[in-house]
């Protein structure tokens, strides 16, 4: 009876050693977040605060169930690009990625951690504002639709996390993030992140399909049944395709310039 249970132990054993340097970054990661309350507060309280001015003090109707959905669209968006963006410049300038590349750590371990902190925190700011549009604005959803909303929130990390991937392999510590910023509030205006591109000139109506937020946002209204514009697949495939270009124009220009 000892055998199979030592064949199992011996089956765990190199898995747990293959998974212990992803585990390690993880925890390091979440450490090194959970720390910066300058980063985590407004990640998690802005768009929160912000439905509750826009969605439901001077939302009338269906304004509450709408802004929910594109505000968990939003508040995806600033951990994804942040996280990933100034984070990455700054590892560059200390020098503090050439030496995990030195170290014998898996090269994805790092990002793979940062990703997982966007999702975490995409899924807690989406259960924040479904909360509080459940309390205070009224807003209803089945157990299915809260589910979805909370899915497309976490699938936003990784279009956006490669955007900022990207940014912060080109530019520097100090100018991350002001570049940062220059995707990160345009995109939330002309995608209707804000408010309804229906309330803004019709030119934004019209470019609003330029913009991976816009489809994320399409998306989030799909899952509440609320009206969404273009096919759900097309929303789909242009997530994934920022997603394979903005991760491999990155790792392209790290090999290069680290």
């Amino acid at each position: 009876m000892s055998l199979p249970r030592a064949d199992g132990e011996a089956v765990r054993r190199p898995v747990a050693r293959r998974l212990a340097p992803y585990v390690a970054e993880l925890k390091a990661e979440l450490r090194r977040t959970w720390r910066t309350p300058a980063f985590v507060l407004p990640c998690l309280l802005f768009p929160v605060l912000f439905y509750l001015m826009f969605g439901v003090l001077l939302g009338r109707g269906e304004a509450g169930r709408y802004l929910l959905a594109t505000y968990c669209i939003f508040g995806a968006m600033g951990p994804a690009l942040f996280g990933f963006g100034v984070q990455l410049a700054v590892d560059r300038a200390s020098g503090l990625l050439t030496l995990k590349r030195a170290l014998p750590v898996p090269p994805l371990a790092p990002m793979l951690a940062r990703l997982l902190m966007a999702l975490i925190f995409a899924v807690v700011v989406a259960a924040l504002l479904i909360i509080a549009a459940h309390a205070v604005g009224e807003v209803v959803l089945t157990p299915s639709q809260m589910a979805g909303l909370i899915g497309v929130s976490a699938l936003v990390a990784l279009p956006l996390g490669a955007v900022g991937l990207l940014i912060g392999s080109h530019v520097g510590a100090d100018a991350a993030p002001a570049m940062v910023n220059l995707f990160y509030l345009p995109l939330a205006l002309l995608s209707g992140l804000w408010v309804p591109l229906s309330m803004l000139p019709d030119v934004f109506t019209r470019l609003a399909p330029l913009w991976p937020t816009w489809h994320a946002a399409q998306l989030a209204l799909h899952t509440i049944d609320e009206p969404a514009s273009g096919s759900m697949p097309v929303h789909v495939g242009v997530l994934a395709l920022v997603t394979v270009i903005g991760a491999l124009l990155a790792t392209r220009r790290l090999r290069r310039i680290g």
